[in-house]
């Protein structure tokens, strides 16, 4: 063996003997997290309530509440402003041609509303709102897709009780068992068949905002 592939042997297996040791030990890298640093981060919320906080809120204090943080966008009532979404109405939609997907007509689960309220919203003040302002704000919310009364107030208790009118059509993905017989071990992945023929074409749907004046429809949108 000459001298270079000698050197080159002894620099391999130093460099294996170095990566199995570093391999065994622990990365080091950072500290635990703090059970305060935890909590922080932990803030999403189940369907059967789980993760929610303390906290009540009315339909009337959330009224108030969802005109100064959130009608700007989302309208008084939630009929959207521009295209901005529209967080109430539609119901009996999702068959249409145009679906409204607000939360009474399509939302499955009152701890989406609350999730996604706590967590995102106000629009560029995200996380601000107290426990009671997002237990307020969802309230309101319920009320305006005819969930709950104008005199309900939502609480940490009485939470999971509150069903959205389209739960039932949500289901656990069960491809697993009555697609199974269907799948193919072996799927063809060319020239699968003699002709390919183009059946339907996806109807140009409004959503996306441009720069223009809101209400402007972009250039080959249609109604």
């Amino acid at each position: 063996m000459s001298r270079s592939a000698r050197v080159g042997a002894i620099a391999g297996a130093l460099l294996l003997a170095l990566a199995g040791t570093a391999a065994a030990d622990a990365v080091k890298l950072g500290r635990p997290a703090l059970p305060e640093e935890i909590k922080a981060w932990d803030i999403d919320v189940r369907p059967d309530g789980l993760g929610l906080p303390e906290g009540k809120g009315s339909v009337a204090q959330g009224e108030e509440l969802f005109q100064n943080q959130c009608a700007m966008c989302h309208g008084e009532f939630g009929e959207g402003v521009g295209r901005w979404p529209v967080l109430a109405g539609g119901q009996g939609t999702l068959k249409s041609e145009r679906p409204e997907k607000t939360i009474g007509s399509f939302w499955p689960d009152t701890s989406t509303i609350f999730d996604y309220v706590h967590r995102a919203m106000p629009f560029g003040a995200a996380q601000t709102l107290q426990p009671d302002e997002v237990y307020a704000i969802v309230a309101y919310l319920l009320y305006l897709n005819d969930v709950v009364p104008d005199d309900y107030v939502l609480s940490k208790e009485n939470f999971p009780k509150v069903a959205l009118p389209n739960q039932a059509n949500f289901y656990d993905d069960d491809r697993e068992t009555t697609e199974k017989a269907f799948w193919n071990a072996n799927p063809c992945m060319k020239d699968c068949k003699p002709k390919v023929e183009i059946t339907s074409h996806a109807r140009v749907l409004d959503v996306t905002p441009d720069a223009g004046k809101q209400g402007d429809k972009p250039a080959g949108a249609v109604e």
